[in-house]
């Protein structure tokens, strides 16, 4: 059994290996996942106070990390090198991400009224998604093969108070911004 002593805010595997964030910590750990065994390497990333949430890119072996209310990191998980990849600030409307999810090279930020897609190759905005009135956050979202959203969310039209999980946007594929009415 594996035990990570630690607040986990967000983890991510690639092959064998599972990469942990915690917050408050400025660290990502790695484990075997077939040993479930801490490695003794750890990724230090300077200046990553409060990560909340990763994925990783099989393509380019980059790990994505938000940190709460300030920047995405990008993480090679072979050198360990690090950048500031994306402000938060930079991005319109959004107050707080909850989350990151990753699909072919397409990174999706949730923030609790909308959806950013960007272009992990060139950090491009390739579409931000607006969410209806009656929802009231947005947890997490995932994109699916055919270009659609699952999001996990609180408020629906028939009861502001409840959760809900939902599918957004066949009709979006080659709109830039899209608003729900």
């Amino acid at each position: 059994m594996l035990y990570v002593v630690g607040q986990v805010t967000g983890m991510t595997c690639l092959g064998n290996i599972m990469y942990v964030v915690c917050g408050g910590s400025s660290t990502i750990r790695l484990y075997n996942t077939d040993t479930f065994s801490p490695l003794d390497v750890v990724i230090n990333v300077d200046g990553m106070r409060h990560p909340h949430d990763i994925v990783v890119c099989c393509d380019d072996r980059q790990l994505y990390v938000v940190d709460h209310e300030d920047c995405i990191w990008r993480v090679s998980v072979d050198s360990h090198t690090y950048v500031k990849w994306l402000r938060i600030e930079s991005m319109t409307d959004v107050l707080v991400v909850w989350s990151l999810s990753l699909m072919s090279r397409r990174l999706l930020v949730t923030s609790s009224a909308s959806l950013h897609q960007y272009n992990t190759t060139d950090r491009q905005l390739l579409r931000v998604v607006k969410m209806p009135g009656y929802v009231k956050h947005v947890y997490r979202s995932v994109e699916t093969t055919r270009g659609t959203f699952i999001i996990s969310h609180n408020g629906m039209s028939q009861n502001m108070s409840q959760d809900a999980v939902s599918e957004l946007f066949r009709f979006c594929r080659l709109v830039k911004y899209c608003i729900i009415s």
